[in-house]
Order: C-alpha cells, then sequence, then structure tokens
C-alpha cells in the first residue's frame, strides 16, 4: 500500500474539512434562503444568472456542477415564477435562463441575510487566514482540475 507524502495528507486533511464545510455551507444556506421560498441549489443559480441572462450549460459550468441539475433547478425556479427561459440569439435550442422580477426580489433578500450572517461569522475569523485559506482552496481546485482534464490528445481520440 502506497504511503501519503506530508503534502498528499496535508490534502487529504483539506479535502475531509470542505467536505465537512459544505455540508454546514448548505444547510446554512438553506436556513438563509428558505425565507425567500429559495434553497442553497436554488439561492447558487439566481446568483449566476444575476449578472445576465445564461444558458444551462454555462450556469452549470460556472458552479462546477452537471448541466442535469442545473436544469432540474431550473424548472423549478421557472414554475414557482423565480426565473423565465428566453430566446438565445446565439443558439436555437439552448434557451437562456433570465430573473424575473420575483426572482430578483427573492435574491436581494437572501443577499441582505446572508450580509448580515456573513459579517457575525466574519468577525469570529482571522482575516489573513481566511485570505491564506481562499488562495489555498484556489491552488487545490487548479491543480484537481488539471489532474481531472482530458488531455488534449485524449479528448482529439474520443472525438
Amino acid at each position: 500500500m502506497a504511503r501519503l507524502t506530508p503534502a498528499a495528507a496535508a490534502f487529504s486533511e483539506l479535502l475531509i474539512e470542505v467536505f465537512r464545510l459544505n455540508g454546514l455551507a448548505l444547510e446554512a444556506g438553506d436556513r438563509l434562503a428558505k425565507p425567500a421560498g429559495l434553497t442553497s441549489a436554488r439561492w447558487q443559480v439566481l446568483g449566476v444568472v444575476d449578472h445576465g441572462p445564461a444558458p444551462v450549460s454555462n450556469v452549470a459550468r460556472t458552479m462546477g456542477l452537471r448541466r442535469q441539475s442545473v436544469q432540474q433547478v431550473a424548472d423549478a425556479l421557472e414554475r414557482d415564477g423565480f426565473i423565465e427561459y428566453v430566446d438565445n440569439p446565439h443558439h436555437r435550442t439552448a434557451r437562456l435562463i433570465a430573473l424575473t422580477a420575483a426572482g430578483r426580489a427573492a435574491l436581494r433578500e437572501v443577499e441582505a441575510r446572508h450580509a448580515t450572517w456573513a459579517n457575525r461569522l466574519g468577525k469570529r475569523l482571522d482575516l489573513e487566514g481566511l485570505r491564506a485559506a481562499v488562495d489555498a482552496l484556489r491552488g487545490a481546485r487548479r491543480a484537481l482540475g488539471e489532474e481531472e482534464a482530458p488531455s488534449p490528445r485524449r479528448r482529439a481520440r474520443k472525438g
């Protein structure tokens, strides 16, 4: 059995903490979003399209999720009147997700609650430590993305 190097052990510890943090963050997000009729997943989708209408595939790529899961969330958001699908001038079949007035209002409501919550938690944490953690997570994300991305040669063979 291969032994972990110190860097590999630290990376593994980081991943475990990310998984634990993700679960707590989703729970907190659901609590923050619930009064506006949203969930963490719905809030995230609205946050992406707040910058402008986008196809489901772009939203999924931005969020690091599968297109099908974002499609399900978007369909639920449409049923509840938070988004609408609009024609995409660049693609006949890939319609764009656009915020409705109700979606924008719900997003602003959650953003206000989030600001209060984040300010409260932020006071309890070291700013430099947080910045270092963000840098470390970005580096880990890049390394993992490079590891998992198919090489140009493998992509060419698949097509």
